[in-house]
């Protein structure tokens, strides 16, 4: 029959012919065959997975499959095993019978522990002596209505491997124990969502871009929605089903990294989307970048290395960079509006069930409520928890009202708890509503559905947002604990006037701006409709890129295409790429002359066009350099352009490398705009060479030099993300291009930063800025999202 092609070790000899079975020795009831010289016992017929039914004749026929998804091993009563596997068959015939291609297993006793033991996951079978019953789970899994029972001394499982690579791959069969059988080490592969076609198994990494807790379906699962983006910029719907909440992705908030393992690609509304299959599985990341690169999952084993932490780490700097993701909705009690919907932070204080549709939480964050708030009054006997903690404070503890689906998760709730509540509604009460509402004043509501992520979550104990809200928690206790009557806290808890202008603070920023406005809160920044310009008074919370380096870009004025300068090590094996590249040189070119270079026996070409005498500022074409020899030789000659030779005519280089040498400046040019072909360009009448007119020159769009930060700005009633961008240069009186070479610019614009946001300070030691901003709205999946910039303020104020 089929003779396996491979190494083989094998754990159970057994010959069978109609005489009987003769060769038994240590009988083990699973095979490891891995080869050339082994071949499964001859007399066996295969059947083909689709052709299965459970009719057919079982006697002398086997199924040969992959394994696809492989379950624990359950241990049943007197040393008793079980074990599930879903094997797909191996070959794809022309002439394969059409129907389901996969089908559980079902293994018993010894052969189900060996299995475990011995058999992975994407491992090649050969079954016999199995018997065919019917699946229970066909309407969940959707595979083939029967299963493959495997039990007594007639079942065996042929197992075969790839061999390890080397010389050591033996041409006789090899009998060994199981304990010589190596660990299989599984890697996986991961595809971009740009990639996907409908009909796939794959697995995917994602920034989350819009989320739905889980909600019970009509059946035994539950159901999650999220929406991710990667690199490519493709969006890809998500759709999770499993019985139990754990194994949904644990996420918090958009711009949480996800993985997903074995989703299944489907076509829906034209549209590429997800969905969970056999043994999809689940991992997810705090999306900040710099934070620990640590899994959320119930799972207690799974795969993850040095490359999966860089995969990581590469989606959070990409979105960072790119602002991909939707402003967040998540703002303080000291900033919420009537009408308004909005995710908050908070502590739970005490709950109490309403009716058997409505539960009641009581919640705060620390801040007061500009608005007054809904205070339900409750039997004492029904209210877990407390809020004495406030001691009688007004407007600063919310009355949740948590309705429907959602009064299973508020069930679950213990006062002290940490949550984030998504989608709350800022209901204004009319005084003949339910509950004994107060007329005017503020109740939130929790409504039912999972419409725009609606739910609860409780905080994980390593989330950026728990951390911050328990020192604001913290700090208003000591405080309500060494003086509660103190009027002084009322600076703590309540929103300043709109105009700070009364109360003006020293502050280590200077706006430059003609603009007649008088300052205003972040809070009102927030809830204003773009464009508009505001002036804030605000202390720097934080900043990204925190390495300084990584904010200098590359920016393309034609395109507006955005992309990071290239590391040294990059450049260089560009430059190295074109050198085992070189051809020989082209007479089309006059060759002005030869340098030694570092490497001995290899020489430097320089090349001028047109047979030109060599001038003190002309442009000089070099080939065959590496890039250290480019830097070292563009300090004396200061306009040099590195090529290479392609059929005998010159040409640049890859563009991700410079295409010109200015002593010590590199200019880049933009892939997608610049029409750089084979060189001819005109250089007789151009004696004075800069940038501009070398990229005309040789049909390269060139691209600038520019400054890209993201500054998280904060006061005491919000904090406000904000770009600083086109007025970069002005803001730090330092030109991008100086700081891509100057040691001086560079060191300038750190000190800077580390007056703005002093290293180990707290905010209250931070000073304060003075600065202009401006909103505006920029379309995105169909919806306005606001962005807001800093612009006309230059760093230079008392303390600078």
């Amino acid at each position: 029959m089929n003779k396996w092609s491979h190494k083989a070790t094998v754990l159970y000899m057994k010959f069978e012919t109609k005489e009987g079975i003769t060769g038994v020795a240590d009988i083990m009831p699973v095979h490891v065959v891995t080869d050339p010289g082994t071949q499964v016992p001859s007399h066996l017929q295969r059947i083909p997975i689709p052709q299965l039914n459970r009719t057919s004749p079982t006697t002398d026929m086997c199924v040969k499959g992959k394994v696809v998804q492989k379950y624990p091993l359950v241990s049943l009563e007197d040393d008793d095993y079980i074990l599930k596997t879903v094997v797909q068959e191996h070959d794809h015939q022309q002439n394969l019978p059409s129907g389901p291609t996969s089908i559980n297993a079902i293994l018993f006793g010894a052969l189900a522990k060996d299995f475990s033991q011995n058999v992975n996951q994407g491992d090649v079978l050969v079954l016999a002596g199995f018997t065919v019953g019917r699946s229970p789970t066909v309407h969940k899994d959707g595979l083939h209505p029967c299963n493959l029972q495997l039990s007594g001394k007639e079942a065996c499982v042929y197992v075969c491997r790839p061999p390890a690579p080397g010389p050591s791959a033996s041409a006789n069969p090899t009998w060994t124990t199981a304990a010589s059988v190596e660990a299989h080490k599984t890697k996986y592969t991961y595809v971009a969502l740009k990639d996907l076609k409908p009909g796939m198994v794959v697995n995917v990494y994602g920034v989350v871009t819009f989320f739905k807790q889980p909600f019970r379906t009509k059946g035994t699962d539950y159901c999650s929605t999220l929406k991710i983006t990667d690199q490519s910029d493709v969006k890809l719907g998500c759709t999770i089903f499993s019985d139990k909440l754990e194994d949904h992705p644990q996420i918090y908030k958009i711009g949480d990294i996800v993985r997903l393992h074995r989703v299944k690609t489907q076509l829906f509304n034209g549209t590429v989307n997800v969905m969970t299959s056999l043994g999809f599985s689940a991992l997810t990341f705090d999306g900040a970048p710099g934070s620990p690169v640590v899994p959320r999952t119930s799972s207690k084993s799974f795969h993850f290395s040095d490359e999966d932490r860089r995969t990581v780490e590469g989606l959070r700097a990409w979105a960072a960079s790119r602002s991909v993701l939707p402003p967040a909705s998540c703002v303080r009690l000291s900033s919420v509006q009537p009408r308004v919907y909005f995710d908050l932070t908070c502590q739970l204080l005490a709950k109490a069930a309403v009716d058997t549709s409505c539960t009641l939480l009581k919640v705060w964050d620390g801040t007061r409520c500009d608005h007054p708030l809904l205070n339900l009054a409750v039997d004492s006997e029904t209210l877990e928890g407390s809020t004495a903690v406030v001691r009688g404070r007004d407007n600063l503890v919310a009355s949740v009202l948590v309705y429907d689906n959602h009064v299973e998760v508020a069930q679950g709730l213990k006062p002290g708890m940490y949550l984030r509540i998504y989608n709350l509604h800022a209901v204004p009460q009319s005084g003949a509503v339910p509950h004994e509402a107060e007329a005017g004043h503020l109740a939130f509501h929790l409504h039912g559905g999972t419409a725009y992520g609606r739910g609860i979550r409780v905080l994980p104990e390593d989330s950026p947002d728990l951390q911050e809200l328990r020192r604001t928690l913290d700090s208003v206790s000591a405080a309500l604990e060494n003086d509660p009557e103190d009027s002084s806290l009322e600076e703590v808890w309540s929103t300043p006037q709109e105009s700070l202008d009364a109360n003006p603070q020293e502050s280590i920023t200077v706006r430059t701006c003609d603009h007649k406005l008088k300052h205003v809160t972040l809070a009102r920044v927030k809830a204003a409709t773009p464009p508009q310009v505001f002036h804030v008074r605000a202390q720097l919370r934080s900043f990204q890129p925190e390495r300084l380096h990584q904010a200098l870009k590359l920016h393309c004025p034609k395109c507006r295409a955005l992309r990071d300068v290239p590391d040294e090590e990059t450049i260089a094996s560009l430059f190295q790429e074109a050198l085992n590249g070189t051809e020989h040189c082209s007479e089309a070119w006059a060759l002005t002359g030869y340098l030694d270079s570092s490497v001995p026996g290899r020489k430097i070409a320089l090349h001028l066009p047109g047979g030109m005498e060599r001038p003190g500022n002309e442009l000089v074409f070099v080939e065959g350099a590496t890039l250290e020899e480019m830097c070292r030789m563009s300090g004396g000659c200061r306009n040099m352009v590195p090529v290479r030779l392609s059929e005998g005519r010159m040409a640049l280089l890859d563009l991700s490398a410079p295409f010109f040498f200015q002593g010590t400046k590199k200019h880049y040019g933009c892939k997608q705009c610049s029409q750089a072909g084979c060189l001819e360009p005109d250089t007789e009448d151009v004696r004075e060479w800069d940038e501009r007119k070398v990229a005309e020159a040789l049909g390269v769009q060139l691209m600038q030099y520019v400054f890209l930060m993201q500054l998280e700005l904060e006061d005491e009633t919000d904090s406000v993300e904000a770009l600083l961008w086109e007025h970069a240069e002005s803001f730090f009186r330092v030109s991008a291009s100086d700081a891509a070479t100057s040691q001086d610019a560079q060191d300038w614009i750190q000190e800077t930063m580390n007056k703005l946001h002093p290293l180990g300070g707290s905010l209250a030691e931070r000073p304060w800025l003075d600065l202009c901003l401006r909103s505006y709205a920029v379309e995105g999946d169909g919806r306005h999202v606001v962005c807001h910039q800093i612009f006309d303020t230059v760093a230079g104020g008392a303390e600078l």
